[in-house]
């Protein structure tokens, strides 16, 4: 079983992620809890895990579901050697979603996401992040909040959800004039995704999208209205936003792939988590991630998805598990915490899930075979037994027999 050091621990930076525990063992589940840490001859259902891992439900801390429709077309622009944001200037990217998701009816978008989210939980993931920012305008993202607060009470995953109201300038306005239209709106947008609920703003610091000034100011906005910051920074230019970001009490920093050598100890010594999101990096040929030398620093590092149906439609932890032990150089039980716990923790949610732990939800996996063979065995699915909020969610089939009633 995957177990942290101790009991209680908000997070573990991960210069101390060799203190992660895998002894043997059981656990017992009672309502939607774990309630010990060993099994109970009482228990009404009993799963045999032998020669398997136990491990947390998996925890995806940066999606952007809800979305309609794919950019296919735009992977093969990039193959070719355009970039993203000659793609984004040109009206692709970000716009192209914008326009998909104004087409697209409500039980549509609700419709593909459902099915997104299906997927995810047979590959792990007990609990994910949703964003807006496929609005593009106050009434389209006041719909994406309420969206994602519908999304929730559909799935049998714990859903979150993070106002992503700086994604990119739309049309008519100027970056400064929407901050502004942004500000007025957020009572309206938090209404809306309230069953969510919606307990973030988000924005992307980017020479197609907003400045540092602007980072700062949905700071000041986040933390008037009791709500975290996140932001997508440094992601394909060097732009001097992590210390801005720490400044403004940031929970994460999101993409990093040319975060500055000096800003990584900043991080080190920061409760601002840095989320890697290697199928992206992947996916668009970019900048490899400096991870190994932020894991050796001590930063709390989170590892997520980032699906969306541009720069990364990938929906599965163990996946983005396998490209952050093979390119970052991490060990399995790094990318684990980095999906666990520490993904909670930037979800605010690291009291309720994301370890193994009594009076935690019980999100539990049960694996296939030892937690190595995650990366090991890349593009292969290694779950066998989903159990969320103490309801067994999964069990892969011929795996039936360790369920015993």
């Amino acid at each position: 079983m995957l177990r942290p050091p101790q009991e209680g621990l908000p997070y573990l930076r991960h210069d101390n992620a060799a203190q992660l525990r895998t002894d043997p063992g059981g656990l017992t589940i009672g309502h939607a809890s774990i309630t010990a840490l060993e099994p109970s001859a009482a228990a009404a259902i009993t799963i045999d895990a032998s020669g398997c891992a136990v491990l947390p439900g998996l925890v995806d801390c940066h999606t952007h579901l809800p979305f309609a429709g794919w950019r296919e077309h735009e992977y093969a622009q990039k193959v070719a050697g355009e970039g993203y944001e000659q793609i984004a200037r040109a009206g692709g990217g970000i716009r192209s979603s914008a326009r998909s998701f104004a087409a697209a009816g409500d039980e549509q978008v609700l419709e593909q996401a459902r099915e997104a989210a299906a997927e995810m939980l047979v590959h792990g993931t007990t609990t994910f992040e949703c964003k807006t920012g496929y609005g593009l305008s106050v009434d389209a993202e006041i719909r994406a909040a309420g969206l994602i607060a519908a999304l929730g009470a559909q799935v049998k995953q714990t859903v979150t959800g993070t106002a992503l109201l700086a994604h990119a300038v739309p049309d008519g306005y100027g970056a400064d004039a929407w901050m502004a239209a942004v500000a007025q709106a957020l009572p309206a947008v938090l209404d809306a995704g309230r069953a969510a609920p919606i307990t973030a703003l988000d924005i992307y610091v980017e020479s197609v999208a907003f400045t540092n000034a602007h980072l700062a100011q949905m700071g000041e906005l986040a933390n008037a209205n009791g709500l975290a910051l996140r932001a997508h920074v440094e992601q394909f230019n060097a732009n001097g936003s992590v210390p801005v970001a720490i400044a403004a009490r940031a929970r994460s920093v999101d993409h990093l792939a040319c975060i500055g050598s000096e800003e990584i100890p900043l991080l080190a010594s920061a409760e601002t988590a840095a989320v890697l999101l290697p199928g992206a990096a992947f996916l668009g040929n970019e900048h490899l991630e400096p991870a190994r030398e932020l894991a050796d620093a001590g930063a709390i590092c989170a590892l997520g998805t980032d699906f969306n149906p541009g720069t990364s439609p990938i929906n599965s932890l163990p996946l983005v598990i396998g490209l952050a032990v093979r390119r970052y150089g991490w060990t399995v039980q790094e990318a684990l915490l980095a999906c666990t716990l520490n993904a909670a923790w930037v979800m605010q949610l690291e009291r309720e899930l994301g370890s193994l732990e009594p009076g935690k939800r019980a999100d539990v996996l049960v694996l296939d075979g030892p937690l190595e063979r995650i990366p090991y065995r890349f593009g292969h699915n290694p779950v066998q037994i989903v159990i969320a909020g103490g309801e067994l969610a999964y069990v892969r089939p011929g795996s039936e027999w360790r369920v015993l009633r």
